[in-house]
């Protein structure tokens, strides 16, 4: 029986002893000297294994508590606190899915601003890679190497957890080894494609991020009461309503009563289902318990430099081109510089809200830095401008062409059951109010993306770029990539 095999460990840590092993639903490892093999239930695919200085500890349950007391201290105040400024009651942040695309840049930018930081991340993002066939344009440093390579560059340290959220046991470890002061969850299942595919991705990115999610307001319930949640959402819990879109909720009248109420939601996948119950599961919370959340309905990120990514070439960020996993201006820039006709779906008139990866970092310090009250559940639009996927490709045809590409574009099939043609307008000014500066998308920094595209070109594989996951066709059959 094969499994899936991956790291587990705690960098500049010790380690607590717990002896458990189980075999079904939960995960453990188990060091053999100076090899740690961490058995998990997913996808029977082998990742990698790596290999660690010894430890006196034979038997470690999906826990890594860190005792080091290395990571600097500073404390930056101000009120109301800008993005340039970090709360003193909000030092100590933990962000799971910290290995991720959004997580590993805010991970290094709030470090580099001052907190203390933990991620928490099962890995598991890096499975994908392999279980599709897919991989980052850029190439990817293992998490420990990150970790260490930010260390010897900035003086700083980050905790790592290396488990899975949905096992309760470790997550408590994991809260009360590290007490944070913020939790900021990106630790889900992102991609509506992969959420897609077949039934057992479609019930794994429920079960992943719904009880995921459940966990951490049990965990912060339990451990932390005062922690405040900065909780990825998605602007596509909203859907394309033919009315504006207002942020979290909305004051309407019926019969001649008036009420104050979230505003409806129209997911359009199983992922998006998943994330509008993420919101009612945190609105509940916050009402019968008192916990403090926010939730950053984010559009769609663009970019992969940030000032902290760019300071060595093992923090590069990872940067998604495929079909599953690449959003529409990233797959746009790489289309374009290798000559493949940008792949508008439909009729192009797809409208969503866009922003910058720098300014996803940005909206996330800001709303640790000004916390919501506690029983409060906000809610803030995070982007900074709407373009519809024809604005998209219209962009990167007149940049490419001043940097001597030849652009085509090229009307695919819509895999996605979707308005192909509506009206948006989404709100989007809490943040803007709370003191963002938002990175808006310019010829120079379009420039800059289709000139990265380049320098990796090489590394592109032509096959991932065309879609081949349709909501229509998704069935019981789970789909395998042959190689």
């Amino acid at each position: 029986m094969a499994h899936s095999i991956l790291p587990c460990c705690s960098i500049n840590s010790c380690l607590t002893t717990k002896t458990y092993l189980k075999n079904n639903n939960t995960c453990s490892a188990v060091f053999y000297d100076a090899v740690p093999l961490q058995t998990c239930k997913y996808p029977k695919t082998v990742l990698r294994s790596c290999t660690l200085r010894p430890r006196r500890q034979s038997i470690i349950y999906a826990a890594a508590t860190p005792m080091s007391q290395e990571i600097e201290k500073s404390t930056l105040t101000g009120s109301p606190q800008s993005s340039s400024e970090s709360s003193a009651k909000s030092k100590k942040v933990m962000i799971i899915g910290g290995d991720g695309y959004c997580g590993w840049a805010t991970a290094l930018h709030l470090s580099n601003k001052g907190y203390e930081v933990a991620i928490v991340d099962n890995l598991v993002r890096r499975l994908f890679d392999h279980q599709l066939g897919i991989d980052s344009l850029t190439p990817i440093s293992s998490i420990q190497n990150r970790v260490r390579r930010w260390k010897s560059v900035t003086g700083k340290s980050i905790h790592v957890f290396i488990g899975d959220i949905c096992d309760f046991e470790f997550l408590s470890e994991a809260f009360k080894s590290f007490e944070p002061d913020s939790v900021v969850h990106f630790g889900e299942q992102r991609s509506a494609p992969y959420s897609m595919i077949d039934r057992s991705r479609a019930v794994y990115t429920q079960h992943n991020n719904v009880i995921g999610t459940l966990n951490v307001l049990f965990a912060i319930k339990e451990f932390s009461q005062e922690c405040h949640l900065v909780k990825l959402g998605t602007m596509g819990e909203y859907g394309t309503p033919n009315i504006d879109i207002e942020e979290g909720y909305i004051t309407i009248t019926h019969n001649g009563r008036t009420d104050t109420l979230p505003y409806p939601k129209q997911a359009s996948s199983f992922y998006h289902l998943s994330k509008v119950h993420d919101s009612h599961n945190i609105a509940f919370t916050c009402k019968a318990w008192g916990i403090r959340a926010t939730d950053l309905n984010q559009g769609v990120v663009y970019g992969v430099r940030t000032d902290e990514t760019d300071m060595h070439e093992e923090l590069c960020n990872r940067f998604d081109y495929d079909g599953v996993f690449g959003t529409a201006l990233n797959r746009f820039c790489v289309q374009a510089a290798v000559g493949h006709p940008l792949t508008v779906y439909g009729k192009g008139g797809q409208t969503r809200g866009y922003l910058d990866i720098r300014d996803t970092v940005q909206c996330v310090e800001l709303a640790i830095a000004n916390p919501a009250k506690p029983g409060e559940f906000r809610v803030f639009n995070q982007f900074t401008e709407q373009f519809s996927v024809n604005d998209l490709a219209r962009l990167v045809t007149n940049a490419g062409k001043k940097l001597g590409l030849e652009v085509q574009t090229i009307s695919v099939p819509n895999p996605r059951v979707e308005a192909e043609e509506h009206y948006y307008n989404a709100k989007h000014t809490k943040l803007i109010e709370l003191g963002l500066r938002p990175h808006l998308l310019s010829e120079s920094l379009l420039d800059s993306l289709l000139n990265f595209a380049i320098k990796f070109k090489d590394q592109v594989d032509a096959a991932q770029i065309m879609p081949t996951v349709s909501w229509k066709k998704i069935g019981v059959k789970t789909r395998t990539v042959s190689v």
